[in-house]
Formats: structure tokens, C-alpha cells, sequence
């Protein structure tokens, strides 16, 4: 993501100006964002940041590469946003190991934002699902890629990038998503840093070598590196697949809405400045949220949202028989999963109970 300069003088506003809002209005603006993605915590903020904040995003034209055939996009009010974080080793990132060709979504989750806007339902699909991968234009040539039966989930986003992503997601679930995010290792350390670190309390130990977080039991304030370090942490939780993981980046997802209520951006310019900054360099969006003021008013619509009506859960999986590091959809669960979303409901308990995503013990390792 490319790394424009800062402007200079003075910040200035994007609209007309209003009344200094409440110290619970701000809390509830700033945690909106981070339900939307976690790498937009902030967000309402960026409309008194300066206009050249919009050089540091960088945006796809999602509905120009899928082209009509998609599902239908229902206009009631609700939205539905896949957030993915890339497992990209370029650039600054090489620090966390090589490509192993293109890069892969790291995570992914379907977020969707009922009509009221007062409540969401977040999924995490694990990126060990095998599914029925749709046939998806290159991500770098004028060719096609071919459908594929057992694919793993994050391979769609290897293959035809973002575009590709979201078209595997909208097969998968029947609904047509509103729009798209992606954040970046370095980004997401960076915008954590900037917030101050996030409040963790782990029941025990956490070791393990190949995320380097290395925690005693207790509550720790966790900076950008240390936070990275949890959300990739998989071996030491769990039976050390993918779905340990989930959990954990889930937990760190209700400590970091949390976080945001407390922190005092609206009192000090300059940390205005440095969220709203790591949050446009961290991003990549559809064209829909490709501006600032697109990204506020975004923000600005999900004000009404907090840690508490947020329900987290994972997709129904089970663990395939023919390869215990590969796991597949439960269809009936799943369907009642997807057809909550898209029917506007809250997503019933039954789906998830017979679940192996629910088994990933992260709940024995932080509170």
C-alpha cells in the first residue's frame, strides 16, 4: 500500500460545523468503526482529519469485475461488509516470513450490520474450509481460473485477489456483500500502536513460536506487535488449528471495541491525526468506502453499535475425515447461519452447537 506524505496546516473539517458531541456519542462513533473491521477504529474522526488522507487508501471496483451475476442487492437498510486481513509477506511485511506465491486471506469474516443499525452479527469462515471455489478472473492476467472442488477458502483471494474473495463469499452464502476491507500486518500493528494497545487478560500461559507471543498469565496491555502476535497465535491453543485462532482474534475483537471507549482522540488533535493516518494506510476498500468522506459517512451510519450487541461466531464446520488440517461446511447449520443474515435475523444458538468452531478452547486462555 503505497505510503503517500502527510499534508500540512491545519485541520480542517469536511462539512458545516456542528456542536461538539457528547463523550458517549464518540465512544459509540469510534467502536462502530471497529465492528466494521477492526482496522478502522477512529472512523468518525477522519472527517475533521485532513483531505489528504484520502492518498493513502487504496480502493477496488468490486461490482466492476464481478459484473451482474450476483446475488440480488436488497436495499432494506442492513449492510454486509467482508473484512478480510491478507497474509501478504511483500513490503514490510517480510519480517513475518516468505510468499508461498501470491498472497492468502489470513482472516475473514462476513459482518453484517442489521437495518436498525443497532445490532451485527460477525462469522469468521476459517481459511482451512474446503468449499466449491467459483470460477474467478486473474487476479494478474486477462485469463479466467477455472472452478475448483475443495478448495480452501483463502485460496480464492490467492488466486483472483479481492474480487475473487467476495465472489466465493456470495456463492457461499447467497448474499450479495456491500462492501469490502482489507488490512495488512503492518497496518493493523501500526493502527494498534496508535490506539494505545489493547487490554488483554489471558488465564494462562500463552507460548508459541510461530506467532513469537510469548504472555504469563494476567492482564497485559498489548502494543501493535504483541496484539498481531495473538491474532496469528494457533499452536498453543486449542488442538492448534485454525478455529483456536478464530476465537482468539474474536476475544481481541470485543477487547479492542472496548479499548476505543476509553481512549480520548477528540481531546487531542495530533492523536486524531495519527489514528485516522495508520487507519487510511492500514485499509484497502471497495470503491464504495474509497474516500474519506465515503469511509465517515460509513462510519457516521454505525454509530449506534457497541461491544455488547455485537454476536461473534464461527461458521459450522467439521473436521474433514480425509484430512484432520482441513475442515468442511455443516450445510444445514450453515444455510440457517446465512439465511439469518440475510432474512435480517439474530443467528439462532442451535447453529453453531454441534460445531467444531465452537471447540477451539480459546475461552480457556482469555477472558
Amino acid at each position: 500500500m503505497s505510503e503517500q506524505s502527510r499534508g500540512t496546516g491545519r485541520i480542517r473539517g469536511t462539512g458545516s460545523r456542528r456542536r461538539k458531541p457528547t463523550r458517549r456519542h464518540r465512544a459509540k462513533v469510534i467502536a462502530a468503526w471497529t465492528v466494521a473491521g477492526v482496522v478502522v477504529v477512529g472512523g468518525a474522526g477522519l472527517g475533521y482529519a485532513y483531505m489528504a488522507l484520502d492518498g493513502n487508501l487504496s480502493s477496488i471496483d468490486i461490482d466492476a469485475k464481478l459484473g451482474t451475476d450476483r446475488p440480488d442487492d436488497v436495499d432494506d437498510g442492513s449492510q454486509d461488509i467482508l473484512v478480510l486481513g491478507s497474509d501478504s509477506r511483500s513490503g514490510d511485511n517480510g519480517e513475518y516470513g516468505q510468499d508461498e506465491g501470491a498472497a492468502r486471506s489470513d482472516t475473514a469474516m462476513v459482518v453484517h450490520v442489521d437495518k436498525g443499525h443497532k445490532s451485527a452479527s460477525v462469522v469468521s469462515i476459517p481459511r482451512d474450509t474446503l468449499i466449491e471455489r467459483p470460477a474467478c478472473a486473474s487476479d494478474t492476467t486477462d485469463e479466467t481460473v477455472p472452478a475448483e472442488h475443495r478448495a480452501m477458502f483463502n485460496t480464492a483471494y490467492e488466486v483472483g485477489g479481492p474480487a475473487c474473495a467476495v465472489k466465493t463469499v456470495e456463492s457461499m452464502s447467497g448474499i450479495r456483500m456491500d462492501h469490502y476491507l482489507e488490512v495488512d500486518f503492518t497496518g493493523f500493528k501500526k493502527l494498534i500502536d496508535e490506539l494505545g494497545g489493547v487490554e488483554i487478560t489471558t488465564k494462562t500461559a500463552i507460548d508459541d513460536s510461530k506467532s513469537h507471543l510469548d504472555l504469563e498469565p494476567g492482564t497485559h496491555t498489548l502494543n501493535g506487535e504483541e496484539s498481531l502476535g495473538l491474532v496469528r497465535t494457533r499452536k498453543s491453543v486449542g488442538d492448534g488449528s485454525d478455529l483456536g485462532r478464530i476465537q482468539l482474534q474474536q476475544a481481541f475483537i470485543k477487547a479492542l471495541i472496548d479499548q476505543t471507549k476509553s481512549v480520548g482522540v477528540f481531546s487531542s488533535p495530533k492523536k486524531l491525526y495519527g489514528l485516522a493516518d495508520a487507519a487510511t494506510k492500514a485499509v484497502t476498500t471497495d470503491s464504495g468506502l474509497g474516500s474519506v468522506k465515503k469511509l465517515t459517512g460509513f462510519a457516521n451510519g454505525l454509530k449506534g453499535l457497541g461491544a455488547d450487541n455485537v454476536h461473534m461466531v464461527t461458521l459450522p464446520v467439521e473436521y474433514d475425515p480425509a484430512d484432520p488440517n482441513r475442515v468442511l461446511p455443516q450445510e444445514k447449520a450453515g444455510r440457517q447461519v446465512w439465511a439469518a443474515l440475510k432474512n435480517d435475523r439474530p443467528i439462532p444458538a442451535s447453529a453453531t452447537e454441534k460445531s467444531a468452531g465452537d471447540k477451539g478452547d480459546a475461552d480457556k486462555v482469555v477472558e
